[in-house]
């Protein structure tokens, strides 16, 4: 990843919704969780639960599978791994010793 994808991605997770969406993917772990039981609990309509999905499926923070008829939503954990590394890769190199 650039600095550019990890803005994208900031930027994604940086919405209420998104942030939402994706904390409830990261709770529900490596199986992730159908798109319905998603819109279930959210409350909010497909099109819209859609839109905040798709935001997130284009920086590469979840991943679809579909299983018949079902369209499973999967955290892509080394992604999000990847940004919090990026934001921490130099934490205190400008720290003086005392």
């Amino acid at each position: 990843m650039d600095l550019e994808d990890y803005a994208k991605a900031l930027k994604e997770l940086g919405h209420p919704s998104r942030l939402r969406i994706y904390k409830r993917l990261v709770k529900a772990g490596h199986d992730g969780l159908p798109v319905g039981d998603l819109q279930q609990e959210f409350g909010i309509p497909g099109s819209t639960l859609s839109h905040h999905i798709s935001g997130l499926v284009s920086v590469g923070l979840v991943k679809q599978r579909r299983e018949g008829r079902i369209l499973h939503c999967i955290p892509q954990f080394h992604v999000f791994d990847d940004v919090l590394a990026f934001l921490c890769d130099e934490c205190c190199v400008d720290e003086k010793n005392g």
